[in-house]
């Protein structure tokens, strides 16, 4: 070999040893929230770092025979791809959730995000950026598994210097660690980054076990359950209940002064059409036991009295009996039905809920185009509610939840209201929607994101208002609220869990049943409004409406 090829070999050889070890270092000193990147200058902020699992993985590899050392070195670089990986997924979930991505419980939630991707950017933009997860994965995998090699190798063949570097860096990290020595931004300049991620990742498994034994203890307690069915909800016979989910609507809507004007002018308008058709409203928050997305584990917890924050829960309350609001309605001799526009597919949740009938997207005979994700406009889904139910001559009382999902992501297009008489089989949104910025525009821009959360959020209680401005008889009990608040694009890292609830009637008596809740007028909750875990509302409702609730 010529000498100009072995400066080259050589000069090529230093600079994969560099990119490896600065692959590996990035890796081990990287949070799994992008809020916790140091600020200012990142690579100077990240280079005074000591990990402490790099020293304690140099310590063990050149204690063993160099058989040993390769085969522990593969696998120490294959966990820390895999570490890796969690952080870049907990970044994503952190971003949108405001909470840390679950290894046991969370993957159903990636098929939730892909179809958030197709409305956003296509199906077309969709399919690459998954493929382009796969393929960066993989590559980060095999990346850092060589990379952990290789410097394994150059590490072991200059043993002397290199146990005498480790011992005055673990010196260092022991004082620096005591002393709580910190770089800018609070962040320590001990690192122990990726050992936290790793025993958080692996306590997820007997964390969830041990919260399923105690869910399970948890659903046994209720105090509703063997409740004579001739002693439920007495305050509201004869009556007919509509529980209103409007998708996202959370308390920023109404008090976060970046976008909060459409919903405080639609809420104004809303306060007066209502006090024209003869109704009253009182209103409080519920805190939500979710986030930015999972909005059946809210309607799982509103309904069951139950605090369903996660998969494993849902999927264990809903293969219980236990007592739904919507199954005391039953028990009461209400009609039970469901108006679900957002279930495509077959849904066995349903005899949990105890309906007697379910509108799902197929039975709900719509024609025109979809909304992204939102399969039809909210207007039309309570037309159909009214023409299937509850604008029959003929009924028994009617208990119905209706979820209205135009404001869902990514609240883009937003449908306007139209005559209700002229929906037809809503082929007459076609030219709306044809028109409207579609989604993928909108999401290039954080401001109109924000904008357009607001407006779709301010649509859907227009519908949910109007409709029961217009068709609402002395009868209708209608409950409005939120599931949860929108993802943190929008409200921010920061936000709380905290959703409007509005109950409006026209009886005087169903409002007198809950003035001790502390609930104000109107449809907007006052800052000071209470705050209830969502899981207690079942309870409170059932006490109010049911003879133990008779006021004194």
């Amino acid at each position: 070999m010529s000498p100009q090829k072995h400066h080259l070999r050589r000069v090529g050889g230093a600079v994969v040893t560099t990119l490896a070890a600065l692959l590996v270092f990035l890796a081990l000193v990287m949070p799994d929230q992008i809020t916790r990147l140091p600020p200012g200058n990142f690579w100077l902020n990240a280079l005074v770092r000591i990990p402490i699992e790099a020293l304690v993985a140099i310590a063990v590899l050149l204690a063993l025979p160099e058989r040993g050392r390769r085969i522990v070195a593969t696998a120490l670089g294959a966990l820390l791809g895999l570490l890796t990986l969690v952080k870049i997924v907990d970044m994503g979930f952190f971003a949108v959730l405001a909470r840390e991505f679950d290894p046991v419980l969370d993957w159903v939630l990636f098929n939730d995000g892909y179809h958030f991707l197709e409305d956003s950017i296509g199906e077309g933009g969709a399919l690459a950026v998954a493929a382009g997860a796969v393929l960066l994965a993989g590559v980060l995998l095999v990346s850092l598994t060589l990379a952990v090699r290789r410097l394994t190798g150059i590490l072991a063949r200059h043993a002397h210097p290199t146990r005498h570097t480790v011992f005055a860096f673990s010196a260092a990290w022991i004082v620096l660690a005591v002393l709580g020595i910190q770089i800018v931004g609070g962040v320590p300049v001990a690192s122990q980054t990726a050992a936290e991620l790793a025993r958080n990742t692996a306590l997820k498994v007997p964390q969830d076990l041990a919260d399923r034994k105690k869910f399970e203890q948890e659903v046994l307690v209720d105090d509703f359950r063997d409740l004579p069915n001739d002693q439920l909800l007495t305050a509201l016979r004869g009556k007919d209940v509509i529980f209103g989910f409007v998708e996202s609507y959370g308390r920023d809507a109404l008090e976060n002064h970046e976008f909060n004007a459409p919903v405080l002018r639609q809420v104004t308008v809303g306060d007066r059409q209502l006090e024209s058709a003869g109704f009253a409203s009182r209103s409080g928050y519920l805190s939500s036991p979710t986030l930015g997305g999972g909005s059946w584990l809210a309607h799982a917890t509103f309904h069951s009295g139950l605090w369903i924050d996660n998969q494993q829960r849902y999927r264990s309350v809903v293969a219980t009996d236990r007592l739904t609001l919507t199954s005391a309605f039953k028990r009461a001799g209400f009609r039970s039905v469901g108006v679900e526009p957002g279930i495509t597919f077959a849904w066995p949740e349903g005899q949990f809920y105890g309906f007697d009938q379910v509108w799902d997207s197929h039975r709900l005979d719509y024609r025109g185009p979809a909304l992204s994700w939102s399969t039809m406009p909210d207007q039309y889904v309570l037309r159909q509610f009214h023409r299937f139910e509850y604008g029959k001559a003929k009924r028994k009382p009617l208990m119905a939840e209706i979820t209205l999902t135009s404001s869902h992501t990514p609240w883009a297009p937003v449908p306007s209201m139209l005559d209700w008489d002229k929906l037809g089989d809503g082929s007459v949104y076609g030219p709306m929607i044809k028109s409207a910025e579609p989604a993928s525009s909108v999401w290039k821009d954080q401001e109109k994101i924000k904008q357009a959360y607001a407006q779709s959020v301010a649509y859907s209680i227009d519908t949910l208002v109007s409709y029961a401005a217009r068709y609402g008889d002395d009868n209708l009990v209608l409950v409005l609220l939120g599931d949860h608040q929108p993802n943190t694009m929008v409200v921010g890292q920061n936000a709380g869990r905290d959703v409007p609830i509005s109950i409006i009637a026209k009886d005087p008596k169903v409002l007198d049943r809950i003035k001790d809740w502390g609930w104000n007028e109107g449809l907007a909750p006052a800052a000071a409004a209470p705050v209830w875990p969502m899981n207690e509302f079942r309870d409170r409702f059932l006490t109010a409406y049911s003879p133990e609730g008779e006021p004194h």
